[in-house]
């Protein structure tokens, strides 16, 4: 009788849920106005939003959201003015969670905020060129300890590898299984850590033997694309609008970055270089590098690259630039590309 009576009241409190609750399964009374019927925004305005009430229902409150952060709360339909000058750039979603004695309404805009500024143009001086092998399609490039690390792509093809940067000469070299394609690289705490494509897999090398010493799963993010750190973070693109930001010692993703400009949020970013406290990505099969603040993911500025792939021998298999690698011991940086005979170490000119 007992185990009747849990049973019964178990049901009783879904069914009250159920019935005081609309989230979408039935039109809702109340919706969403934002002031111009605008959705979207750049950093410094604010969203000026009310609710309408179509039947005149008695509210308690309503508790607003961005995303899943609370935001604030109001009682009754007043309009809100809410600041986003402190928010994350890209596409998110704005709820609104409406109290009332019978129910609990929650509904949802869709919104943009874009960067308030855009992007310093710059281009780039040749300060001298390095020789690079042709055949290598570059996907990862990176320094370390005055070496140069380089995972190249392609199934069947796929390699880690460390290099002389004066001469080219390849140091040490491991091939990667036939069935992964290789991605971007980074290297933290004396590990490589390197991507494949769709394979959903990345894997951990020891820095000095090569010898692999682990792997780590994607989770969220669709593909493996490019991979750089800051020494506490570890920043990973997978050719959609997002950024990951992933937990250095598991690898798994705690959030995500947007990449976004005063116009639009940006895609395909491909190989990623942590350089003076931005990242460097790449647009890949673009000549355009993307300086982005890693905070909140304003593409602060943009490098043309146009014309540097002429500078290198023409064949048939030659491919995007991709590819860029910093020294923060010297301070220089360096770009190449995918089947290119060339890397350049480029100065960064901001365009008048």
């Amino acid at each position: 009788m007992r185990k009747f009576n849990l049973l019964l009241l178990f049901v009783l409190n879904f069914l009250i849920f159920s019935c005081g609750s609309n989230t979408g399964s039935k039109k809702s009374d109340f919706s969403i106005q934002f002031g111009n019927n605008k959705t979207d925004f750049s950093l410094k305005e604010s969203i000026e939003t009310s609710i309408l009430n179509s039947k005149n229902k008695p509210i308690d409150s309503i508790r607003y959201f961005l995303n899943d952060e609370f935001l604030t709360s109001s009682a009754g339909s007043d309009s809100q003015i809410i600041p986003l000058e402190d928010k994350n750039l890209g596409n998110h979603t704005f709820k609104a969670l409406i109290y009332t004695p019978e129910s609990t309404d929650t509904l949802s805009k869709s919104i943009k905020i874009l960067n308030d500024t855009p992007p310093v143009v710059y281009t780039y001086e040749i300060i001298k060129s390095y020789p690079h092998d042709l055949t290598s399609y570059t996907q990862g490039l990176e320094f370390n300890n005055g070496f140069l690390y380089e995972s190249t792509g392609q199934y069947g093809r796929s390699k880690l590898r460390k290099l002389n940067l004066e001469t080219g000469e390849v140091l040490n070299e491991i091939s990667l299984e036939d069935q992964y394609f290789a991605e971007g690289i980074t290297i933290l705490n004396n590990k490589i850590y390197q991507l494949t494509w769709q394979e959903g897999e990345g894997f951990i090398y020891d820095l000095e033997s090569f010898k692999k010493t682990g792997s780590f799963a994607y989770n969220q993010s669709k593909e493996g694309w490019g991979l750089c750190n800051n020494g506490e973070k570890v920043f990973k693109s997978d050719g959609t609008e997002k950024i990951w930001i992933l937990d250095p010692n598991t690898l798994a993703e705690r959030g995500y970055i947007q990449p976004t400009h005063h116009k639009s949020v940006s895609t395909k970013l491909n190989e990623l270089e942590w350089v003076d406290g931005k990242i460097y990505a790449n647009t890949y099969q673009k000549d355009g590098v993307a300086i982005i603040n890693p905070s909140n993911g304003a593409i602060e500025g943009l490098i043309n690259f146009s014309g540097l792939r002429d500078k290198v021998k023409q064949h048939d298999k030659l491919d995007v630039l991709n590819g860029i690698a910093y020294n923060p011991e010297t301070e220089k940086l360096y770009v190449t590309g995918k089947n290119w005979d060339k890397i350049f170490e480029v100065k960064i000119l901001k365009k008048e």
